[in-house]
């Protein structure tokens, strides 16, 4: 499971000396459920993305390009075609500019 985001979020609270328990309560969630995000163990909600842009002070889609990469990645992590299917997937968005 890929958590570039969860590194991320880590990264950004970390950088701005805020702690878990800090956070969480931001969000409307328990310490241990960030916990939890920040290490890959659970995704992180669609909705909290625009929450933690405005706590940390950064681009919500900064953030939200991180986290559509880690759901695609999680989508064909361990498919035999994953390279093939991006190959396609990136000439059908470029054909939609």
């Amino acid at each position: 499971m890929s958590n570039q985001f969860g590194e991320k979020i880590r990264s950004l609270r970390e950088s701005n000396g805020l702690l878990l328990r800090e956070v969480a309560p931001l969000l409307n969630i328990d310490t241990p459920q960030l916990s939890k995000i920040e290490r890959g163990e659970r995704q992180s909600k669609k909705e909290y993305i625009e929450m933690f842009a405005q706590i940390f002070k950064v681009d919500i889609n900064d953030l939200l390009k991180i986290w559509l990469a880690d759901q695609m990645y999680n989508v064909i992590e361990g498919e035999p075609l994953a390279k093939e299917a991006i190959k396609e997937l990136t000439s059908v968005v470029n054909k939609l500019k």
